[in-house]
This record gives structure tokens, sequence and C-alpha cells, in this order.
């Protein structure tokens, strides 16, 4: 499967990184990641954060709790503090053009990590995830999955991501790509009406927000109809859909759950895949993004020009952003154990 040998190439780019620690000066890293209430951050962090230390460099690792306030004085700290790189996984994209304009004046580079930092020309690198098929992957498993229940034309309603997230609107933009065609020729029905991410956005990846909106959602249309399918861009967000669903009687007495997408493979979602109520997620390694990281910042350290793969797709308002981007892969109960355990991720008891 090409997802493994993703995971051996990995490994290879940190085992390269390990490799040449012996030669490597005293640098130092700042890491500034949005928050902790998503697991993902937390993971993202940690992994960057021991690769970086297991290949010889100085780390100030920060979590700003979806403060943007926050976020911007950990990296003017850090910028005091003399780092020679930040790698930056922004609140809100467009909030850092001042803090970065200084961070240029000290001579630091800049690594744009998973969120594509805009409105700055201090960006030079990016390392994400191909997030347009993110939402590609996320449109065909939905459809994938609503067929399977039976036959359409189908009942839809679409969530989409935080509008300060750069990566919100690849995600609805490839979902788009898919379900646009099949809300044209009639085999989709958004009952509501409500779609573009200025309607269906939901600030800070918040889930009680998603479950806000799902409980109006139902209440407004779905008296008299039934609810087919969810786009939702998040696990985080498709608890809280799914919470909603549960509470006016779907998955129970004969009511179908509706299929729910998702992201990240977070374990509470996972566990719901295999409750059956979840239908899917998104597995992005993060382990693999962090080695790819760790890989851009030893050679823009070492002066040397990093591994990208596009120059044509990030677009932060000033430049193109060489990026490197890495495969999602998407995760259902047919191959959760063979991609989200045998690749190493979680435990068995961490699922079940």
């Amino acid at each position: 499967m090409n997802y493994f040998k993703k995971i051996v190439a990995g490994s290879i780019m940190v085992a390269s990184v390990l490799s040449t620690a012996s030669v490597l000066a005293k640098e130092y890293v700042g890491i500034a990641m949005p928050t902790k209430s998503s697991a993902r951050w937390i993971t993202d962090g940690a992994s960057m954060e021991q690769l970086f230390k297991d290949a010889g460099y100085k780390v100030d690792l920060q979590y700003a709790e979806d403060e943007i306030p926050n976020q911007l004085s950990q990296i003017e700290n850090m910028i005091v503090k003399g780092v020679n790189v930040l790698v930056i996984a922004a609140i809100d994209g467009t909030t850092l053009s001042n803090v970065l304009e200084n961070a240029n004046a000290a001579g630091i580079k800049v690594i744009s990590y998973d969120r594509l930092i805009k409105n700055s020309p201090y960006v030079d690198y990016y390392a994400t995830f191909d997030n347009f098929k993110v939402g590609v992957l996320q449109a065909k498993s939905l459809v994938s999955g609503m067929k399977k229940q039976g036959k359409g034309p189908y009942n839809v309603e679409l969530f989409g991501g935080s509008p300060d997230d750069n990566n919100a609107y690849f995600f609805y933009n490839g979902a788009m790509s898919v379900l646009q065609p099949m809300i044209d020729a009639g085999d989709i029905n958004i009952v509501s009406g409500q779609m573009g991410m200025e309607k269906v956005g939901t600030l800070r990846w918040d889930g009680s927000v998603a479950q806000a909106r799902m409980d109006n959602l139902l209440s407004a249309h779905y008296t008299n109809k039934t609810i087919d399918g969810v786009l939702s861009p998040y696990d985080g967000l498709s608890i809280g859909i799914l919470s909603s669903l549960k509470g006016v009687g779907y998955g129970s007495g004969g009511m179908k759950m509706p299929v729910v997408t998702g992201q990240d493979a977070e374990v509470p979602s996972v566990k719901s895949i295999l409750a059956g109520e979840q239908y899917s997620t998104i597995f992005k390694d993060t382990r693999v993004l962090a080695s790819v990281t760790v890989n851009m910042v030893q050679a823009v350290l070492g002066g040397v020009k990093p591994e990208i793969n596009d120059t044509k797709t990030y677009d932060n308002g000033y430049k193109i952003v060489p990026s490197y981007l890495l495969e999602p892969l998407t995760v259902d109960k047919s191959n959760w154990e063979e991609v989200l355990l045998g690749s190493g991720y979680y435990k068995r008891n961490q699922i079940q």
C-alpha cells in the first residue's frame, strides 16, 4: 500500500536527521502550536519536539489555546530569546504580518506548519497535507456510505471548518468538486440551502458550535424529512453533529444514523466509527509531517534548499509559498486496524 511506503519514507527522513545530529550546532527552534484542545495538535507538538531534541536542537514549544494575542506574544518572546527558526501552526493565518516582519529583521526563517500563514512575504516554506484531496476523500466517502444505505436522491447538510484557517477552504472546495455535480444533477439535495463557507463555516473548529447548528438544521428542515448524510471536515465537529443527531433519535428505534465524515482520526471518533456512528475519518500521520518539518529546518539552517513537491498551490497573498504536501488517507471500519494499528500510530488498547 502506498501509505506504508510513505511511512517508510518518513522514517528514512527521520533517520537522516538523527544521523547528522552530531555535526549540528546547538540551534534553537521555536514551535508555536494553536491549542491543546485538539488531540492532533498535542501529537504534532510532541512529535516535533522529540525529533528536534533527538537531532540536537534546543526547542521552545508553546500552545496558545486558540487565543490570537497569546500566540503573537509567544512568537515575540521566541524572537527575543533568539530562536534561529520558527515553526508556526497559526490560529488565524492572517494575523501574523507584524510579528513575522520582526522575525525577518532578526534573520529568523519561518516555516508554516499545516496552516498557511497569509499576508506576509516572510514565510519561507510550508509543510502540510494535500488539503484539497482531504476534501475530495471526505466527499467520496460520504457518497459511498450513502449509496450503501440506499438509493438517492440524498438529503445532505454541509459543515465547513474555521473561516480563519486557510485549510478549511481547501477542504470545502475539494469536497464540493465531488458533491456539486451531484447537487446540480439532483442526486443530492442540500435541504437547508446552506452552502458556501460564509454560511457553513465553524469558527475555531468548535464542536459545540457545530452541535448547535445541527440542532437548528434538524428542527427547521427535518421535522418531516430524513437526513442521509453530513459533510463534516473534522472529528471534533463530527462528535457534536452526532450528538445532535442521536438527540432526535437517529441511530436507534429503526432510524439509521446518517453518514457523517470527519478528519484527524482522533480516538473518540475512531471509537465512534467502530460503534457504527461516525462513518469515516481522514488520517493524516502527524509523525511523518513532523519528520518532513524537521528535515526542512535542518536544510534551512544548513543553507540548503529543502525538499519540496509543490510550487503552485499555496498563494499567501504575497507569493506562492514552496510547499511539501503529504498524502491523506480515508479510514473506516474496513481498514482502521491496518492503517491505525498497523502503522503503530495507535495501540489496540487505546481504541478498544
